[in-house]
């Protein structure tokens, strides 16, 4: 495997930086790589774990002769991490983002990024329920796609090498515009994630349905809305803050589809919600096919033995 980059800094030390770094070092991608969290406990923990060449106390310690660095932190302090970095970055040095909004980024950490320096908003669609930096592991981006939302002027050669990073780490790769990312995410991912936070929350606001009876027959499907519920609070806030608009419209047209089912429901129209589900379900089919997802029983889930 052709190294991408020398050295790469990753600032924040979880999920996704945690497996960035088992997956970099599992293909040989890169050379040496620094880390750095803002919380001892973590720094702590990676250097028990081995996770990072060198675990930095500061985030400017740790860019250092970086030619790739990484901002892997909670998007709504990702405009502070930029402006304390920036006097340390090397001419010439990549910054990207693993943030899964991209407007808010772009205007809060562009303006920090010297001149002489390239941002490249990023985004790896991939991901689990867990979080921290135990939580990561080298096959997380294997077959999941990366969008790169690069800035008009950005020079063609260092989009084409985060494409070669990123496809190294197993990812697919896809250029996309920055107000359409928002939007596709806000459907993809923001959107349901809503959803699922929305029913835990009415399941447990429902006195009559007591916590036993939530755990006892969660093997339908309110536990996969648990699963999707349990994903990082603050990650999830920052979203919905800094993904306002395309979530409010996605939101939106939800409404008005639930309005619809709800009044099928309620007139009887067993015609209509068999042709909605039909057609949904063709859905599920693509993400298949697409190898999205396995088709195995029970999701694929490995089975716990108690």
């Amino acid at each position: 495997m052709t190294q991408r980059y020398e050295r790469v800094a990753l600032i924040g030390l979880g999920l996704i930086a945690s497996s960035m770094f088992w997956s970099m070092k599992r293909g040989g991608v890169v050379g040496h790589v620094a880390g750095h969290a803002r919380s001892a406990e973590t720094r702590e923990t990676a250097v028990r774990i081995g996770l990072c060449d060198t675990v930095h106390a500061t985030a400017a310690e740790a860019v250092a002769e970086a030619d790739l660095i990484v901002l892997a932190t909670p998007i709504g302090v990702m405009g502070d991490v930029a402006r304390d970095i920036a006097p340390h970055l090397k001419p010439g040095a990549t910054v990207i983002d693993v943030g899964s909004v991209k407007r808010t980024v772009i205007e809060t950490v562009g303006p920090h990024i010297p001149e002489d320096v390239h941002f490249v908003p990023c985004h790896p669609m991939a991901g689990t329920e867990h979080s921290g930096p135990e939580s990561g592991f080298a096959s997380l981006f294997d077959n999941r796609w990366c969008l790169i939302v690069p800035q008009d002027g950005t020079d063609a050669a260092v989009i084409a090498r985060l494409e070669a990073f990123w496809q190294a780490l197993g990812a697919n790769t896809e250029i996309m515009e920055t107000d359409h990312h928002d939007l596709v995410c806000a459907v993809v991912s923001h959107v349901p994630h809503l959803i699922a936070y929305t029913m835990v929350g009415v399941a447990d606001d429902l006195r009559r349905v007591s916590d036993q009876e939530v755990i006892k027959f969660s093997a339908a499907g309110f536990r996969d809305f648990t699963r999707i519920a349990a994903s990082d609070p603050t990650m999830w806030r920052d979203v919905f803050l800094t993904n306002k608009d395309a979530t409010i419209e996605v939101l939106g047209r939800f409404t008005e589809e639930l309005l619809a089912l709800q009044r099928a429901v309620r007139t009887g129209d067993g015609e209509q919600l068999h042709a909605y589900f039909t057609r949904t379900r063709a859905i599920r089919r693509g993400i298949l096919e697409a190898g999205q997802d396995t088709n195995e029983p029970d999701f694929g889930r490995a089975k716990v033995n108690r």
